[in-house]
C-alpha cells in the first residue's frame, strides 16, 4: 500500500514541476536564449545626437556682403592668401586687403579683415586708374606710363614721404600681370580726389595715376596696420582665368 501511494506522489510532483516549467520554456522560445530583450549595440546609432555647431566663415560671422564686398572677390583673396601663406611668402598671415574693382569707385570698395580675430579694421574709399575707367575699373595694363591699375595679388613692403606724402610700396606677385608695380611705383598713398566730397560733386571718386589712392585722412593708420608683409588683392573679375596665383 506504501508502495503505491509514494509511486502515486512521485507521478502527481512529475506532473506539477512539468506544468511550472512550462511558461519558462515559452519564454525562451518567444526571445531566443533570454529572458529579457536588449536592442542591438548598433541600434544606438539611431539616437538623434545633440547638433555640432558649425563655424561661420569669415565673411558670414562679419556680414561682408552688407558692407558691399562681393562673396566671390572674398573667396578668391582667401584662395590666394592661404597660397602665399603656405609658401611663407607673407610675414603677417593674420591681415589681408581686399580692392573690390568689381564695385564702382562712389562705394567703399577697400576691405582691410583681421582674418584671425573676426574684425573689419577697416573699410574706405580706394582709387583706381584713370585710363582704367571712370566710376567702373574696365581696362587694366602692366606697362609703365599707362596710367592704369593692374588687378591681382600684392605683397605690401616699405613706407617712405614722397610728393603723394606718406606712402607703401607694393610689390606685384603675379607675372605679365602686376610684377612691374614696384619699378612702376604703383604704392598705397592718401588723395584729396579720394572723398565722399568728390563723390557729391560728381558722382564718383578721382582717380590716380595707376595707385591705390585712399582718402588722405586714412593713409596713415591703413599703411601702418598693412605695410611690411601683408597681403593685398586686387580683385576683378577679368583678371581671375589669367591668375597665376589662381591656377
Amino acid at each position: 500500500m506504501n508502495k503505491k501511494i509514494r509511486s502515486f506522489y512521485i507521478l502527481v510532483s512529475t506532473f506539477l514541476i512539468a506544468i511550472l516549467h512550462v511558461p519558462v520554456a515559452f519564454a525562451k522560445s518567444a526571445t531566443g536564449t533570454k529572458l529579457f530583450f536588449h536592442p542591438p549595440a548598433d541600434s544606438t546609432k539611431t539616437m538623434v545626437a545633440s547638433p555640432v555647431p558649425v563655424l561661420k566663415s569669415v565673411y558670414d560671422s562679419l556680414h561682408l556682403n552688407l558692407k558691399g564686398l562681393s562673396q566671390q572677390a572674398f573667396e578668391y583673396a582667401k584662395q590666394g592668401f592661404q597660397k602665399l601663406v603656405g609658401e611663407g611668402r607673407l610675414l603677417n598671415d593674420s591681415i589681408i586687403t581686399i580692392a573690390d574693382f568689381s564695385q564702382p569707385s562712389y562705394k567703399k570698395r577697400l576691405f582691410i579683415i583681421d582674418l584671425k580675430n573676426y574684425k573689419v579694421l577697416f573699410n574706405t574709399l580706394v582709387a583706381h586708374g584713370r585710363n582704367t575707367g571712370r566710376e567702373w575699373a574696365h581696362y587694366f595694363s602692366n606697362q609703365n606710363e599707362s596710367y592704369k591699375s593692374s588687378p591681382g595679388f600684392y605683397i605690401t613692403r616699405e613706407t617712405y614721404d614722397g610728393k603723394n606724402g606718406f606712402s607703401l610700396k607694393l610689390e606685384g606677385m603675379e607675372r605679365g600681370i602686376n610684377d612691374n608695380a614696384y619699378e612702376r611705383g604703383i604704392v598705397m598713398h592718401g588723395a584729396d580726389y579720394v572723398s565722399s566730397a568728390y563723390v557729391n560733386a560728381q558722382g564718383y571718386i578721382g582717380r590716380s595715376q595707376g595707385c591705390p589712392a585712399i582718402p588722405v585722412n586714412m593713409s596713415r593708420p591703413v599703411i601702418n596696420t598693412i605695410k611690411n608683409g601683408t597681403c593685398l588683392f586686387i580683385y576683378h573679375p577679368s583678371y581671375v582665368s589669367r591668375s597665376p596665383v589662381l591656377d
